[in-house]
């Protein structure tokens, strides 16, 4: 069993959604394409044949992680959060203190993450640098192009 990670309800939904698409709408289509390549004959020249298994098992392989990451994720009770620290599922407000602009994210899963929505991933450096900050908070956190610092304005649910 992988590690345990932290959803919305919103976003388990989503994951179990692709799940079960990719197991009752794409596994069978693969399935199919299977085997109308193996009804066009020779299988050691079918390009058809090769792909379509290929296919199936980069699906299948993405199923299973899928499995894996829906079995241990567990959703958050967002009301018995501690709003006064920056933790999962917290909406934050950040001022750059270099240029004065203003941010505002909600930190999520991985697979939750959605940058141009505000949602930032908790295991990327932004996120990293600001889980267990309060309000009034200056953090530097170290980005692929520098080191950034942000002054924590608000933090809410």
């Amino acid at each position: 069993m992988s590690e345990v990670s932290y959803y919305s309800v919103e976003g388990l939904k989503k994951l179990k959604d692709e799940l079960s698409h990719l197991e009752h709408t794409e596994r069978p289509r693969v399935s199919q394409e299977i085997g109308d390549a193996i009804d066009k004959g020779d299988l050691s020249e079918n390009a058809e044949y090769h792909a379509a298994k290929e296919e199936q098992s980069l699906l299948e392989t993405k199923i299973a992680k899928l499995k894996n990451v829906v079995a241990s994720a567990r959703i958050i009770d967002e009301s018995q959060l501690d709003t006064s620290k920056i933790l999962i599922h917290s909406i934050v407000k950040l001022k750059n203190t270099t240029n004065g602009m203003e941010f505002t994210y909600t930190l999520v899963a991985d697979s939750e993450t959605d940058i141009k929505n505000g949602k930032l991933s908790v295991n990327s450096p932004i996120g990293k640098g600001l889980l267990g900050k309060s309000l009034g908070d200056i953090t530097e956190i170290k980005v692929p192009n520098g080191v950034m610092k942000f002054e924590v304005m608000n933090i809410s649910r």
